[in-house]
């Protein structure tokens, strides 16, 4: 991991010692851990069939493990190896095409879902509460009627009726933290409406909408990633006190083909560092290609991972998730053996793997 320095998530000292349990050898890079307080040994310690070995072989084994793609350090993977990853290949049309010319053979964390098309490694509620925790205690601050008993509902405005969608429904009726609503339990309260994609795609009524929204939480997962759903100009729609809350977290990839762009055009994306963008901070500007509008402005919210601001609990909750999931891609001998009629486990391994999503080349 360790993309930044404020990036503290990396898997647990219990995850080697399950996969080592299964009869695979263990190699993790030295100081894996270390930002959430394990050391090498501790990882050691697991299984005699686990080693330390440094980043260059690490690269170089059968399977890959990595909660973050690795964009870096694909040529140091073999080809016809497998990468297992949080790859992103609808909004990342240009990573999946590198790891085909690559030869490397992967499988989309993201992108794993059962029959009914649930993702089976998610952590959709850290993303929901973590986010809307961070965005109303800053509407809060901004919001001079939010502690005043005479005020309206406090009014939410969710895009998106998704997994992330359905979490924010929740953490938006207790203000994002189950203690402030115990706090304000004698206010008056949350009310939240959910736009699902026709509403989102009618100009008119989705302008409207966001003149009466103290809250706007863009939650939505969108067919088409190269247009917003909200223009750079619509934000002043919004009251001067609003606050945008950023759970969806796509990247500006302007030269991708075809491009991708924030649902909410013209907000920053932010980091573990950095969640919290008020209308004059200076890195705002920094975090925008330029040519992209970003005139129109409120008080934003927006982390690439919601989850890793509480990591141990985010990477227990992966381990889980992914165990039976990595027993299966073992027996099967990689991601380029998996098949697309196999068991349950196989075939939502498969629709996540390279091999399902030959339509981006």
């Amino acid at each position: 991991m360790g993309q930044e320095p404020e990036e503290r998530r990396d898997f647990l000292p219990s995850l080697a010692r399950h996969v080592a349990n299964l009869g695979v050898d263990v190699l993790l890079e030295s100081g894996l851990g270390t930002r959430m307080g394990y050391a090498d040994r501790d990882y050691l310690n697991t299984s005699e069939r686990v080693r330390i070995v440094g980043r260059d072989e690490a690269f170089a084994q059968d399977v890959v493990l990595v909660l973050r793609s690795p964009d870096d350090y694909f040529e140091l993977m073999r080809p016809g190896s497998t990468l297992v990853s949080m790859l992103h290949f609808p909004t990342r049309v240009q990573r999946y095409r590198r790891l085909k010319e690559l030869g490397i053979e992967a499988v989309s964390l993201d992108l794993i879902v059962d029959d009914n098309n649930r993702r089976l490694v998610e952590n959709m509620e850290a993303v929901a509460w973590n986010g809307l925790e961070a965005a109303f205690e800053v509407l809060a601050h901004s919001y001079p009627r939010f502690k005043t008993h005479d005020r309206d509902p406090i009014r939410v405005t969710i895009m998106g009726a998704g997994m992330v969608g359905k979490h924010a429904v929740e953490a938006a009726t207790k203000y994002g933290s189950l203690d402030r609503a115990r706090t304000l339990s004698d206010y008056p309260g949350v009310e939240v409406t959910v736009l699902g994609r026709n509403l989102t795609a009618n100009e008119r009524y989705l302008r409207e909408r966001l003149r009466v929204t103290d809250l706007l939480v863009d939650a939505a997962y969108r067919s088409d990633a190269s247009r917003p759903l909200v223009e750079n100009d619509w934000i002043d729609d919004l009251p001067e006190h609003a606050v945008i809350c950023d759970l969806s977290v796509d990247p500006y990839l302007l030269h991708a083909d075809p491009p991708t762009v924030r649902g909410v055009e013209g907000i920053p994306r932010g980091s573990l560092e950095q969640y919290v963008f008020y209308p004059d901070d200076p890195n705002w500007r920094l975090k925008i290609p330029h040519g992209v509008p970003a005139l129109k402005r409120r008080t934003t919210v927006s982390c690439y991972s919601w989850p890793g601001i509480h990591p141990r609990a985010c990477m227990h909750r992966y381990e889980e998730q992914l165990l039976p999931l990595l027993e299966r891609l073992f027996q099967t001998g990689g991601a380029g053996r998996l098949r697309p009629d196999g068991g349950y486990l196989e075939r939502a391994l498969y629709r996540a793997s390279t091999g399902a999503w030959v339509s981006l080349l």
